[in-house]
């Protein structure tokens, strides 16, 4: 009974070193930012089409500028409609591919926090008026903050225009060291 008990201890103790392992590894890192990134450019696309373009069945420039106006308090109306969707439409296109990511996430954050002041934080953090309560948008200001701190990971135009930068100063520094002929 005990060389069962001492196994599966081993065994355990086996799994949590994996994890442990796991956890730190840069590959985990980048399928978490990665993970962050599709839900937030997801959504935000989603809802800057439908502000923008009506797509989706959305309410288009019109009717989101008068809620804006009338609803939100937000003068001018078709002003803040128009930030309101390209922020979040090209803000979470951004998003997607990881350029300019920090900036994008920034952005987003302050659509979120802004949403909350203006509309949904009267209605409490979950809601059963009409409209709805602010906890989406607590979601969504935190997954952008991850972005904003961590950045996009390595599977990003952010990494690769990095690294291309970091190539192009390398190539710079050999030839400004090299001697003339």
């Amino acid at each position: 009974m005990s060389g069962s008990r001492d196994e599966m201890v081993q065994r355990v103790d086996a799994i949590v070193q994996r994890a442990l392992t796991l956890r730190s590894a840069p590959e985990v890192k980048d399928a978490a930012l990665v993970a962050v990134r599709v839900a937030l450019a997801w959504l935000f696309i989603y809802h800057g089409a439908s502000t923008l373009f009506g797509a989706f069945h959305g309410a288009g420039i019109t009717v989101t500028a008068r809620f804006f106006a009338q609803t939100a308090g937000l003068h001018p109306g078709t002003f803040f409609a128009v930030c309101n969707g390209m922020t979040e439409f090209f803000g979470g296109i951004a998003l997607a591919v990881g350029l300019m990511s920090r900036l994008a996430a920034f952005g987003l954050l302050w659509d979120m926090v802004i949403a909350m002041i203006t509309v949904t934080w009267g209605n409490g953090i979950v809601s059963d008026a009409a409209g709805s309560g602010y906890e989406i948008n607590v979601a969504l200001a935190a997954l952008a903050v991850v972005i904003i701190f961590l950045g996009a990971g390595r599977l990003s135009v952010d990494a690769w225009l990095g690294t291309m930068w970091a190539k192009r100063q390398s190539a710079r520094s050999a030839t400004a060291l090299s001697p003339s002929s």
